[in-house]
């Protein structure tokens, strides 16, 4: 990886770690218990478990997310940061910026 790439990819990392802190805690308030008195009927409630749910998969996904976004962080120094984990290629810069987590190039990845 190219030092002037480094320190673009470390400022995106530091925007895309804030950005995913903050989901977390947003989806943190919305994956609460669902009270009983709070329901108007059993669907009503039914449809707030469900909506539950589906918050807290978004939660463990951005979680996911976010210790990825970290370990890439604490190693964008070491000398094959920016190297498919897989094949050794370089990662292209642009799948570097659109999805920084990600240890794989494009081919390796899917």
């Amino acid at each position: 990886m190219k030092e002037l790439g480094r320190d673009e990819i470390l400022g995106l990392l530091e925007r895309e770690i804030e950005k995913t802190t903050a989901i977390i805690e947003e989806y943190k308030k919305s994956a609460g218990p669902i009270a009983p008195d709070d329901a108007i009927g059993r669907i009503s409630r039914m449809d707030a478990i469900n909506n539950r749910t589906i918050v807290e998969a978004a939660l463990r996904t951005a979680e996911d997310k976010l210790t990825k976004l970290i370990h890439m962080k604490d190693h964008i120094d070491d000398p094959d940061f920016g190297n498919c984990a897989r094949c050794g290629n370089e990662i292209p810069p642009g799948r570097l910026i659109l999805k920084p987590e990600s240890p794989y190039c494009v081919r390796c990845a899917s």
